[in-house]
């Protein structure tokens, strides 16, 4: 079926007005004890709510001494691997269901995040609260008079254990949207299912009731491959994006938006729902407070320390680039999740995605952050496309190259001083000599899906790294992009 039975907005925006009231009188302090509590509660029998006295925790200050931070891998290695593929009250009660396999954009190490049935609740929820923002700002609107298209990677999901089956987490939410729902959905089972991303697009181009089609909602790289294909979307009311930077894609994908389609940046992750905006662009993304997640922040220069401050909502101030630390009903105990982020207000608290912990350059002692790179980028190359930077040794010295897809000439010195005044660090650094100017390779349109595509990760949860700090990586990524 290509339409939906009946237009089910008059049910959705009540419950949507319902929603945004109670998310206007939350207490952030408040409702993030509250979930941190049910959370130490719910995992006080595992294993690891045993080894860390989960039972006598009783304040946030308690926690944070008793659980130190742990990333992926630490988790990974004393706490998960063991046991894999079945996790039985590891970290979380019960079996764990469902694992997201997510590629890292730097270390390009797979990587097997527990999805518990607790977080695909959650997740369904803080995807509830993105439609309720959206009518809160457009009361007008019939987005449930249509069809809601997802865009990810194949729904296919591998059986690794009775019960337990992992892939994209694009599939794992496929597979648990409710039946009642079911009937909004676009695209059916066949065609998410098909894993070869270009002849998906090719069969969702083809299949598609582009007339029925009220919100779209995808990774913005993988969205524009798709839209560039798709006929036009006259009734698209909402598009929601997520998963990379806005900025570069929004005057490509612009012109294929319909007068009145609104856009919504969303901060999803394989590990949670984090934030979502919930007022006009570039205003911030507003923390799900209350969505199964309890959220540590810790100062990017102290990430690595022995003791590093731990902030939460109580204790956060704005204009600091914070590391994401996350406590989830996945499993997850201050889990440094590898995202940086800079709130913009505290009350509600609203938060803007400033990069990745990985996706800093300082081979040379420079700490750029992603938020500078691409911001000084953008500022001097306006309509580039896809890019990437990384580290090149000159003996004792060095530069930065840029491979750029752009179709006009990229001014490498005026970049060089965007940079400089952006970053202190930098300007020192290349004033001492020990960076040299930076080298800039322009690529054609299109180079950079032809490399995904090579390498098996065009399309899905794959994403293009936007810094390569390790040498080694990176020399196979200019071979990879320039050899043709």
């Amino acid at each position: 079926m290509t339409s939906p039975p009946f237009d089910a907005t008059p049910i959705m925006r009540a419950l949507a007005r319902a929603r945004v009231a109670q998310l206007r009188r939350l207490d952030p302090v408040a409702a993030q004890r509250r979930v941190l509590h049910r959370l130490l509660r719910r995992a006080a029998g595992t294993r690891f709510g045993q080894a860390h006295g989960f039972a006598a925790i009783d304040t946030v200050a308690a926690y944070q001494a008793r659980v130190p931070l742990r990333d992926y891998e630490a988790f990974w290695r004393e706490w998960w691997q063991p046991h894999y593929p079945v996790l039985r009250d590891a970290t979380w009660p019960g079996v764990v269901p469902y694992f997201a396999l997510s590629s890292g954009t730097t270390s390009g190490r797979t990587k097997y995040i527990p999805v518990t049935r607790d977080m695909v609740r959650a997740n369904r929820r803080a995807g509830f609260d993105v439609l309720a923002w959206h009518f809160a700002n457009h009361p007008g609107s019939h987005i449930f008079a249509g069809l809601a298209f997802m865009l990810g990677g194949s729904t296919a999901l591998e059986e690794v254990a009775p019960g337990v089956r992992q892939g994209d987490l694009s599939g794992i939410a496929a597979a648990e949207i409710p039946r009642t729902l079911r009937r909004w959905s676009w695209p059916p089972a066949e065609l998410a299912l098909e894993a070869d991303w270009d002849r998906k697009l090719a069969a969702l181009a083809g299949q598609t009731p582009a007339g029925q089609v009220h919100v779209l909602t995808g990774t913005p790289s993988w969205l524009l491959m798709l839209l560039e294909q798709l006929p036009p979307l006259p009734r698209l009311e909402l598009l929601v994006h997520g998963g990379v930077a806005w900025a570069p894609y929004r005057d490509r994908i612009a012109p294929f938006l319909p007068p009145g389609c609104e856009t919504r940046e969303v901060y999803p992750a394989s590990e949670g729902f984090i934030a979502t905006a919930d007022g006009a662009e570039g205003a911030g993304l507003r923390l799900n407070l209350d969505r199964g997640i309890f959220f540590e922040f810790v100062p990017l220069e102290e990430l690595g320390r022995d003791n590093p401050t731990r902030h939460w909502v109580e204790t956060v101030e704005t204009g600091q680039d914070y590391a994401v630390v996350l406590t989830t009903c996945a499993g997850l105990f201050s889990y440094v999740l590898g995202d940086t982020v800079r709130f913009v207000s505290r009350t509600p608290p609203r938060l803007l995605v400033t990069g990745r912990t990985s996706y800093q350059l300082s081979a040379f002692g420079e700490h750029l952050h992603g938020a500078e790179i691409e911001a000084a980028l953008l500022s001097v190359a306006p309509g580039v496309g896809e890019y990437t930077v990384g580290p090149v040794f000159a003996g004792t010295r060095g530069y930065h190259h840029w491979l750029v897809e752009t179709e006009a000439a990229l001014d490498a010195a005026a970049l060089d001083a965007k940079l400089a005044a952006l970053n202190a660090d930098y300007a020192a650094h290349r004033d001492g000599g020990q960076l040299l100017a930076p080298v800039v390779t322009c690529l054609p349109p299109g180079r950079f899906n032809d490399w995904m595509r090579a390498q098996g990760k065009l399309g899905g949860q794959h994403k293009v790294p936007r810094v390569i700090a390790d040498p080694a990586r990176f020399a196979q990524a200019v071979a990879g992009l320039t050899q043709r």
